[in-house]
């Protein structure tokens, strides 16, 4: 992390991620395009998610989720931020000239080979089924069914924990603690995200909460009784309900959400941790 000098107002609670690992270049040109924000609307031009409009332009990297190159050598050519997402990015250049972006490792370095197939080196970077990782062996960038590309631990500093292989299954122990069966021909990725201290970052002001496309959030307390089920009232008072409500009358915290007969609960070995 890194702490800027306290220069001015804004600057002085303000830390920000450490970038003197990246490469200084543009991002490659055939793997980036142009993608329109819908900044929290559906597709019918609904809000659907409040507190979301606004913010700088970007530019999308198209990621290689699936990483279907197998047997085939690659080299990190460059370590690049990405605006879309917390981690940083990998740029790979194969032996046979063709490049793509994937997910950066922790203490991914350039120069370094990385290896995508069924029985690739236990090192950090490559790629391989879960069968062959052994158990204790930390991995990212998950699949949850063979060839759909990763699904799990894709945010910055996450990743899984191997816990055991049994039948066609492997036990993975999420963030959260939830342990979870997923289907041992699945590839995973060795190794931590890079980018572990993203949680510690402090904007510091408003405005990099606007650059990032984040709208201030107004407290309900603060509406009136048409805007807000906890609107309304003199001066400063409690909601007078006996729990958080959402503007439409929902349940704000502690709500289940999850459906009791959902599908895949059968691959729940031990549910997440209770706050």
């Amino acid at each position: 992390m890194k702490k800027l000098k306290p220069t001015t107002p804004g600057q002085r609670q303000r830390i920000i991620a450490d970038y003197s690992m990246l490469t200084k270049k543009e991002p490659e040109k055939a793997l980036t395009f142009g993608r329109k924000r819908r900044m929290g609307r559906a597709a019918n031009g609904r809000i659907t998610v409040r507190h979301k409009g606004g913010g700088n332009k970007r530019l999308y990297r198209a990621v290689d989720f699936r990483q279907d190159k197998r047997d085939v050598p690659a080299r990190v050519a460059a370590l690049e931020y990405d605006p879309n997402r917390s981690a940083f990015l990998a740029l790979l250049s194969y032996r046979d000239g063709d490049k793509r972006y994937v997910l950066a490792t922790k203490d991914c370095a350039v120069g370094a080979t990385v290896l995508t197939g069924e029985r690739a080196p236990l090192e950090p970077g490559n790629r391989m089924v879960l069968i062959n990782i052994p158990v204790g062996f930390f991995v990212h960038s998950v699949e949850l069914q063979p060839n759909k590309g990763a699904q799990i631990a894709r945010s910055a500093g996450s990743s899984v924990k191997v816990m055991a292989h049994e039948g066609k299954y492997t036990h993975l122990a999420m963030p959260s603690g939830e342990v979870r069966k997923v289907l041992s021909s699945c590839y995973a990725t060795i190794g931590v995200l890079s980018n572990s201290e993203h949680n510690l970052v402090n904007f510091g002001k408003a405005g990099k909460s606007r650059w990032l496309g984040i709208r201030p959030t107004v407290r309900g307390t603060a509406m009136n009784p048409v805007d807000h089920p906890h609107g309304g009232g003199e001066g400063v008072q409690p909601i007078g309900l006996p729990y958080p409500k959402t503007p439409w009358g929902k349940h704000a915290l502690g709500k289940k959400t999850r459906k009791k007969k959902h599908p895949t609960n059968r691959f729940i070995v031990q549910r997440r941790k209770k706050k």
